[in-house]
């Protein structure tokens, strides 16, 4: 029991700092594609939104395969490699030139973007399956509370120098790998291992997986669709605040911290007594609901302090995100926590190269339409997807 607590608390402190990452990035891509294209902000929506997707893109093929192989060979191997991976491309977009080597980046950190996946199939490993909602909402807080540092510190830092965000994650994540290499345990006994099959691992087979079984299907619908929503608001966050209330890193920075406080206090204090409550489908068609009312709030806020309202709102939706996992997670058995996973990963890689894009074309007309005034008009989007997720969970 001992052992397992401290493997839990790595994997946590690990997504933690992975989040305080990410986190310090956030406010910093699209004044980097600013700088390096020359662009306004509405024409660099069109290269942030890609960049996102390239990463989904490049996660959309790969997570599978490495969720497969982890089912093979074990989570520990794959977690090590995708911090190995993420640290790698922070230290490439510290010294990237030009457009193209962010591009490079992206691919190479997408490529390696089974952290998430691994650890949560790590947590499932372990984890009997009523205690496995409470967990995710564990390592939802642990990743929020990491989000809660990351922005501030990269507003902070970037104000400094755009270039110096990327040296820190870098040197975290480096870090990152080097302690779990040492200090790991792996979590798949050699009795709970399968072969590594293409035909289920590669991401149409994957998806396929996911379609043979009604419920799982519509469960993985609603998956998609809240990504939709959050895809809107990565791609489109900063250069949204910016153009309707001049909003610079520093910022943005203090108002994703905001969403990351809020986010960890509700799945660290909410979670469990929610489920317990609600139970896990009514918990997440409850978040979603939750979720559209704050995105209808970031679309139509004209006044900053709206905004972190609606921070905080769509933080108490996030009690969705665990209960998904939880649902998703019942569906697999011992052997194929690593390809539900997968799966999930490349669900949320396929929306997430479409999302992006879409909402950074839907920012780009409406300032070019309706300049400051329609700013908010990529959330609209969102609300509208958390609309269809509640519905294709309430089919189930």
């Amino acid at each position: 029991m001992r052992s397992q607590t401290a493997s839990v608390v790595f994997i946590l402190i690990t997504l933690g700092l992975d989040a305080m990452g990410l986190g310090i990035v956030v406010p910093i891509v699209p004044a980097l594609v600013q700088h390096l294209s020359g662009l306004d902000a509405g024409q660099a929506a069109h290269w942030t939104g890609a960049l996102i997707a390239t990463y989904a893109a490049a996660q959309f093929v790969a997570a599978p395969v490495l969720g497969g192989l982890s089912d093979r060979y074990g989570r520990r191997p794959v977690i090590i490699l995708s911090l190995a991976g993420t640290a790698a491309n922070y230290l490439l977009l510290a010294v990237a030139p030009s457009l193209a080597w962010l591009f490079v980046g992206r691919l190479l950190a997408g490529g390696t973007a089974a952290n998430v996946s691994a650890a949560n199939a790590y947590i499932a490993d372990i984890t009997p399956p009523e205690r496995r909602s409470a967990r995710f909402g564990l390592v939802g807080a642990t990743f929020g509370a990491g989000f809660v540092f990351g922005p501030a510190l990269g507003g902070l830092l970037g104000a400094i120098d755009l270039r110096l965000p990327f040296v820190v994650s870098g040197v975290m994540a480096l870090a990152n790998a080097a302690y779990g290499a040492a200090v790991l345990p792996e979590s798949l006994p050699a009795d709970r291992r399968r072969g590594f099959v293409w035909r289920r691992a590669n991401p149409v087979g994957s998806l396929r997986t996911l379609a043979l079984d009604r419920a799982v299907a519509r469960m993985a619908l609603a998956w998609c669709c809240m990504w939709v929503g959050l895809g809107a608001l990565q791609s489109c966050f900063v250069l949204s605040m910016g153009l309707r209330f001049g909003w610079g890193p520093r910022e943005n920075g203090y108002a994703l911290a905001v969403v990351g406080i809020s986010q960890a206090v509700t799945q660290a204090l909410l979670v469990r007594p929610v489920i317990r409550w609600l139970g896990e489908r009514r918990a997440a068609f409850t978040g979603f609901a939750i979720s559209g009312l704050a995105f209808l709030i970031f679309g139509l806020a004209d006044a900053g302090w709206m905004i972190y309202a609606a921070a905080i709102v769509q933080a108490l939706g996030a009690v969705a995100v665990p209960s998904m996992r939880a649902l998703m997670s019942a569906q697999a058995g011992p052997t194929r926590q690593g390809e539900m996973q997968g799966g999930l990963s490349s669900v949320e890689g396929l929306t997430a190269i479409v999302s992006p894009v879409a909402a950074g074309a839907v920012f780009a007309w409406a300032a070019a339409a309706g300049g400051a005034d329609w700013g908010g008009a990529p959330f609209l989007l969102g609300t509208a997807a958390y609309g269809c997720a509640a519905l294709a969970l309430a089919r189930t």
